[in-house]
């Protein structure tokens, strides 16, 4: 397998990368959805919230490494190329499913540091970011959550603009990121 990207598709990192990243995002959201059926103080909705922490903060670590891979490898090219009007709105869409992957995990641990708790990671416990403020861990959980509906739709309409490539315009953008050989 091809680690690096290599025309027409992008390389084994970047695309179990990618994928992987899909998963932990899913588990993420399904943790802190399935948390709310519940009590409060119950042991499976504090491992829930834990899980929900951990993997946040995984998408936060491999994000980086997505980016570092990105930045070393040519994007494999569209073919046939995408028409004009549809390349900034790609580009916006990926900007901001950075920002999503940036972002979000972020002002978790903000929310964590704010609110004086601590912050789990598989084992360990990562230092606050920030000093106790329980006004300003409100603030910031208000746009984590933001955030997380934003997802949500982002998610979505990423998926959705893969399908239409593959389905519609009859191009290469999904097949560029399938598993397979290279």
């Amino acid at each position: 397998m091809n680690r690096k990207n290599a025309s027409p598709r992008y390389g084994s990192l970047s695309i179990g990368l990618h994928w992987l990243m899909l998963i932990l995002i899913a588990v993420v959201y399904a943790c802190i959805e399935l948390k709310g059926n519940f009590p409060k103080g119950s042991e499976t909705r504090e491992l829930l919230k834990q899980w929900h922490f951990m993997l946040g903060l995984s998408v936060f670590a491999l994000v980086w490494l997505r980016l570092l891979a990105r930045a070393l490898s040519p994007t494999p090219a569209i073919e046939p190329p995408l028409p004009t009007w549809q390349a900034l709105p790609a580009k916006l869409m990926h900007l901001a499913l950075y920002a999503l992957m940036i972002g979000a995990p972020l002002a978790g641990w903000l929310i964590l540091s704010a609110a004086d708790k601590p912050i789990p990671f598989f084992g360990l416990e990562l230092p606050a970011l920030i000093g106790p403020d329980k006004e300003l861990a409100g603030q910031i959980k208000e746009l984590h959550e933001l955030a997380g509906t934003a997802g949500y739709w982002l998610i979505g309409l990423h998926a959705i603009a893969g399908l239409y490539h593959h389905y519609v315009a009859r191009d290469n953008t999904l097949t560029r990121m399938l598993p397979g050989r290279n």
